[in-house]
């Protein structure tokens, strides 16, 4: 079954306030493993098996080290539901649909 892991990364030690170049390289990471993903604006969600998202985070985080960073802060939370399939559209769908309830 899958997992979401959602990540947040901050490379730290480099001048300037914008992360944006230093995230897309990191997100390179991911589509270059086809896995689905939602960027947002404070954390990026994956969706696949908890193994490969693990390493794949991994992944994320050393790429800020190679782009020249000295710091990488890193945050993962993990929703893993073994009762039945999820994934980050069925979540979305779910709670637009108790939104759009008429009361």
């Amino acid at each position: 079954m899958a997992v979401l892991l959602q990540i947040n990364i901050i490379p730290i030690g480099k001048e300037g306030a914008s992360l944006s170049d230093a995230l897309a390289e990191v997100l390179k990471v991911v589509e270059e493993r086809n896995i689905p993903y939602q960027l947002g604006p404070m954390s990026t969600v994956l969706e696949g098996e908890l193994d490969t998202l693990l390493d794949v985070a991994r992944e994320m985080h050393e790429v800020c080290f190679v782009q020249g960073y000295p710091r990488v802060v890193t945050s993962i939370r993990i929703d893993d539901r073994r009762d039945r399939d999820t994934s980050i559209e069925h979540k979305t769908e779910a709670v637009e649909a108790k939104l759009n309830e008429e009361p």
